[in-house]
This record gives structure tokens, C-alpha cells and sequence, in this order.
């Protein structure tokens, strides 16, 4: 899939170029206080480990700050992103990983790289119509038998139009999606369901979050 082909993508990189600064600095140091979050990392990380180890692709990667987390679990972490700004960001921040920017609907990488993929809430300005091509993207790029963590709010699918984030004027779209839908999508593109955990909110979040591990079949 090709930017002309996908308008989302440009939408969404003019706006996380917009912000880019501002979230990196809002967000250091969110991970810290979410216990959760990090025992799913965690567990990834665990897996992906035993089965050998290998590149592990934050797909959606924002400032690198989820990157920069995998690889202190021991991971051959590296991000990739949609944002130059983001990239940018997370470059300067961590010197010491791997950036690239690129899209989640074509990675610029070879058949079965991965021994695992991380979505860390980087499919959620994707129409859920077109979800199912990113994760045979994934798929594509994972290994036989390779790690997806996938995380997204939780809704019916609805669309929400954002006019202003992190302190900017910004016009983008983000997906509350359905769990069920996202794992009818994974297991039609070679995925099999390993774990599903619910969150409910917390602090300013509208809705409960979803977190779901699979593995390339």
C-alpha cells in the first residue's frame, strides 16, 4: 500500500510531526506509572526471548520511549515510525537504538526478519476496514512461530476526530476498536490468539484498553 492509496497516512504524519516534541516530553515517563502495561511487556519479552531471541520491531514506535523499555528487558529492540519528527525525537533520546521512519502498511523489511513485533497502540489510525492489511504486514515480516503485542482502546470500531492534541492545533482520527474484530483480523492473516487483558480506565482515559498477544502460525 502506497501513501496515495492510504490518505490516513499522510493526515496522521502531519500531525505527530506537528506534536512531536511536546509528546515525547509528555509522555517520558508514562510506562513508570502503568504496572500492567509493563508485566505485558514483560511477558513478551519473556517469550520472545525463550523461543531464541532475534529483532524485535516497535512498529509505530512514537519517541522511542516503548523501544528504549524492550530493550532494557534484554531485546534487539529497534522502532520504526510514520513521523520524521517522531523518529526524530526518539534518535535524540536514544542514541544508542535503532529509528527508521517508515510506514506500518509496507515495513521496509524482509520476509520472516522478526522474532517479534510489538503494535503499541500504532494501529488505532488505521480504518479497522483496513487493519487486516497491516497485520498481514506483520505477519509478512515475522517469523514462523514470532511474537505480535498488540495495544488499542476499546470501543465498537468508532471512529474520533481529534482537532487538538498536546497542546496543538492538529486534524487526525483515532479507532476505538473491537477485540473481537482485531482477532478475527489477526487470525485470518496467519495469527493464532495467545492472551486477551482488559484494563479498565484510568485518569483521563474514556474507555477500558485492550492488550492482546498472538503468535505467527
Amino acid at each position: 500500500m502506497t501513501d496515495v492509496e492510504a490518505p490516513h497516512l499522510n493526515v496522521t504524519r502531519t500531525a505527530y510531526d506537528t506534536v512531536a516534541v511536546d509528546y515525547a516530553e509528555l509522555l517520558r515517563d508514562e510506562l513508570a506509572g502503568k504496572p500492567l502495561e509493563r508485566a505485558m511487556l514483560a511477558a513478551f519479552a519473556e517469550l520472545v526471548r525463550a523461543d531464541g531471541g532475534g529483532p524485535v520491531g516497535d512498529l509505530g514506535c512514537g519517541p522511542g520511549r516503548v523501544t528504549a523499555h524492550l530493550a532494557t528487558l534484554d531485546l534487539d529492540a529497534f522502532g520504526i515510525d510514520l513521523s520524521p519528527g517522531m523518529v526524530a525525537q526518539a534518535r535524540r533520546d536514544h542514541p544508542g537504538l535503532r529509528f527508521a521512519v517508515g510506514t506500518i502498511t509496507a515495513l521496509d523489511l524482509p520476509d520472516g526478519e522478526l522474532a517479534g513485533a510489538l503494535g503499541w497502540y500504532s494501529v488505532i489510525h488505521t480504518p479497522p476496514a483496513s487493519q487486516g492489511e497491516v497485520f498481514a504486514e506483520f505477519a509478512r515480516v515475522l517469523r514462523p512461530g514470532g511474537r505480535l503485542l498488540l495495544g488499542f482502546q476499546m470501543g465498537e470500531d468508532e471512529g474520533i476526530r481529534r482537532e487538538q492534541a498536546y497542546g496543538h492545533e492538529v486534524t487526525y482520527d483515532i479507532y476505538r476498536l473491537s477485540p473481537d474484530r482485531v482477532i478475527r483480523d489477526l487470525e485470518d492473516n496467519g495469527f493464532q490468539l495467545r492472551a486477551r487483558v482488559i484494563r479498565e480506565p484510568e485518569g483521563w482515559e474514556p474507555t477500558q484498553q485492550c492488550y492482546l498477544l498472538a503468535t505467527r502460525v
